[in-house]
């Protein structure tokens, strides 16, 4: 594989790991056996795999768009979806949550990131419809 290809499939292992590391946070606020700072813990797995899955597909994104990849794209769109869905699940277990642990990052998280992963979707789209272009022999090209 492509080093494209292996940086499109650890964004989505990013996308998804973050998706997990919000529902779990979500289940545990839900009835906390000990105190804990929620805000603290959303920007902590925003930082660690958040902002990281979105730099990763985007990065793939750059590595592949002269050529165009099915595969690269398809990924890149997963994770879209991935992040769509999960956001769309936190955001319905938010109401469940006492009032006293919905800090701001907690409920404002899923919302930016069903933004976010749109752009995400659209552009692991556009690598659907790039045409292959041949890869030059720059040595025999002269």
């Amino acid at each position: 594989m492509a080093v494209e290809k292996w940086v499109a499939a650890a964004s989505f292992a990013m996308f998804a790991l973050f998706v997990a590391e919000l529902i779990s946070i979500s289940h545990f606020l839900k009835s906390p056996t000990y105190d804990i700072d929620p805000s603290g813990s959303v920007l902590e797995f925003i930082t660690i795999s958040g902002v990281p899955a979105l730099i990763l597909a985007g990065s793939s994104f750059l590595l592949a768009r002269r050529y165009g990849s099915i595969f690269c794209g398809s990924l890149i769109v997963a994770g879209g979806v991935v992040t769509l869905i999960g956001m769309n699940y936190v955001n319905t277990l938010i109401p469940q949550i006492a009032s006293a642990y919905v800090v701001p990052e907690l409920a404002l998280t899923p919302t930016i990131f069903m933004g976010v992963s749109i752009p995400v979707m659209i552009t692991g789209g556009l690598l659907f419809r790039l045409k292959p272009q041949p890869k030059r022999d720059y040595i025999f090209d002269r």
